[in-house]
């Protein structure tokens, strides 16, 4: 091999080297990968009485944040704590007896259902059921 093949090939290599250092990321970014994670069926929240009437709290339902509230009423309500307009995170306002998002001022009622502002849809539902003194919310089918 002469010295001109030699350093074309160096060329060629380095040249296809370079691109495909920049078109990795490029198309992993594009083409993301499948979800691994599982998505779980049920999640323990806690004990009913760590939850006092007229409070909420957001938890981590797989990935997806949920909201467990408990109305004055002592009554459990499981909502996505995503808003539908945006993706904005959503909270229980126990003075006005809905829930919230900050983002655009919409608002739901406690069974998820848009009352006003922009979000274009209902939040999804989750099942609350208690075991014992346990609670658990379960998705819905």
């Amino acid at each position: 091999m002469d010295r001109r093949r030699f350093l074309d090939l160096a060329v060629f290599g380095g040249a296809l080297g370079s691109l495909s250092a920049i078109l990795h990321p490029v198309l992993r970014f594009l083409i993301p990968p499948e979800d691994a994670e599982p998505q779980p069926d049920s999640l323990k929240a806690g004990k009913a009485a760590d939850f006092p009437a007229g409070t909420g709290k957001i938890l981590k339902f797989g990935r997806k944040p949920v909201l467990l509230l408990r109305d004055a009423k002592g009554a459990f309500h499981a909502l996505s704590a995503t808003c539908t307009h945006l993706d904005c995170l959503v909270q229980y306002r126990s003075e006005q007896d809905l829930i919230w998002c900050a983002c655009h001022n919409g608002k739901y009622d406690l069974s998820g259902k848009n009352l006003s502002g922009p979000p274009p849809r209902p939040l999804d539902k989750y099942q609350v059921k208690l075991a014992g003194e346990e609670v658990l919310i379960v998705r819905s089918a």
